[in-house]
């Protein structure tokens, strides 16, 4: 039986990659972001190697990302691979000249996002006892750079929750990993530094 990925983050960078290798390899997609357009042009494009869906939502907005899963059409609801991709870096600066709206919303994207999306869909994965989790991280998240305080304790936090993930849902026979890259040539690494 086909497994199916459910990949936030998916319309460029790391995401899009992912969703490219696993269509090769027949995985259904469930692909994951907030460009619409986007996600259209992958779903078209990988269409021809499996079965997609698209989810258009913001993994800062619990609410949104609740819906969004509860709306999953039947064939898709039974979710094999979660990748927990989803991130941003917002500005580069001293702790003292930070700007408090940068932090909100690293914080909220790349923190509560990874929980928001992972409270949403590890119960039924503790239901089947099976499963595989992979949170990417960054080499951030194991040492800090000069400007990159709050990005860096977001990325920490991702690593640090893993962790717990790990610890908790091992006896599920949930497996989870993190990937921690360095710099990787993406609109993300253009835009953020």
């Amino acid at each position: 039986m086909k497994q199916t990925a459910f990949i936030t983050g998916a319309t460029s960078g790391i995401g899009k990659a992912t969703a490219e290798i696993f269509a090769k390899n027949n995985i259904k997609l469930i692909l994951c972001g907030r460009r619409t357009e986007r996600l259209k042009e992958l779903q078209n494009e990988l269409s021809t190697l499996t079965e997609v869906t698209t989810l258009q939502f913001d993994v800062s907005k619990r609410t949104e990302v609740e819906a969004a899963i509860r709306s999953l059409p039947k064939n898709f609801k039974k979710i094999d691979i979660l990748i927990n991709n989803a991130g941003n870096a917002h500005g580069l600066s001293t702790i003292q000249d930070g700007d408090v709206n940068d932090w909100d919303a690293m914080i909220d994207i790349n923190v509560k996002g990874l929980l928001y999306v992972s409270k949403a869909i590890i119960p039924k994965m503790t239901e089947r006892n099976k499963g595989f989790i992979v949170n990417i991280g960054s080499i951030a998240a194991k040492e800090v750079y000069t400007n990159g305080n709050v990005y860096c304790a977001s990325k920490y936090a991702v690593d640090a929750l893993n962790k717990g993930m790990r610890l908790d849902l091992n006896k599920h026979n949930i497996r989870v990993s993190a990937i921690h890259p360095g710099a990787v040539e993406t609109e993300f690494s253009r835009y953020s530094f």
